[in-house]
């Protein structure tokens, strides 16, 4: 780092200046993209828990359908069954023997009947799931198309400012070098308490440019000498006089 600690405290207000104007063109860009880079963060979320629960639905859906072809082979058996039962039916030697033979046949109908209403209702909640499945997919196309509606947007305007934005970085963090490390702490620690990230404001109309709280003429005084470093005593920004803030320009 530079021998800052020598620099006046004149030059530090213009090393600090100057930095908050070039971060404030870098904020102007954030601005111009909105909320659009956190809009496709949130919306590629989205579209991923949607996928996973299509992918679940399909899942569910092929465990229905092997569910539903595991009792069409039991009907089979039960049915293939039930006639060797009603072959052997015909040879029986006495009452007891055609009974139990009978008891088997009953038996196989029960299984034929119990497996189609298994079937039956496994057709029903496969419905269900196709329902949910056509709804999953059709949610997911709309949110696509959305998402690459934002993306379009974000990309035209990264496109846009992208050289001028990647300029203006390269300049922050040369202006970031030049400035007193105290005061390089103080000036990071205030734009982040702040929304329009101002840290370093000029008085305006006797007010503070930041909160426009009331700078007596005294103080006022004192700020055009810069002699030292002064702050508003209601929002905490560092002051400079309008002469001095209006004489650095950043291109």
């Amino acid at each position: 780092m530079a021998a800052v600690k020598d620099y006046s405290v004149e030059e530090k207000l213009v090393t600090l200046v100057k930095l908050q104007k070039i971060d404030s063109k870098l904020d102007e860009f954030q601005i111009l993209k909105g909320e659009l880079p956190l809009e496709v963060s949130d919306l590629e979320d989205e579209i991923l828990g949607l996928h996973a629960r299509r992918t679940r639905i399909e899942e569910e859906i092929n465990g229905i359908n092997e569910f539903i072809e595991s009792k069409k082979v039991a009907i089979k058996e039960a049915d293939d069954l039930a006639k060797k039962y009603e072959k052997q039916s015909t040879n029986v030697k006495n009452s007891r023997e055609f009974e139990a033979i009978n008891k088997e046949m009953e038996m196989q109908q029960l299984e034929m009947k119990l497996a189609e209403k298994h079937i039956k209702d496994a057709n029903e909640e496969l419905s269900d799931k196709a329902r949910l499945l056509d709804a999953a997919k059709k949610t997911i196309a709309t949110k696509e198309g959305v998402l690459n509606h934002k993306k379009g947007e974000l990309e035209k305007i990264i496109a846009d400012t992208e050289k001028e934005e990647t300029d203006f970085k390269k300049k922050s963090e040369k202006a970031r070098t030049e400035t007193d490390e105290r005061l390089l702490y103080s000036y990071d620690r205030i734009r982040k308490n702040y929304r329009n990230g101002l840290a370093v404001v000029p008085v305006e109309r006797d007010a503070c440019g930041g909160c426009f709280n009331a700078i007596p003429p005294q103080k006022q005084s004192e700020i055009r000498l810069h002699k030292k470093v002064i702050v508003c005593e209601n929002c905490g920004r560092i002051l400079v006089d309008a002469d001095l803030n209006d004489s650095i320009e950043v291109k």
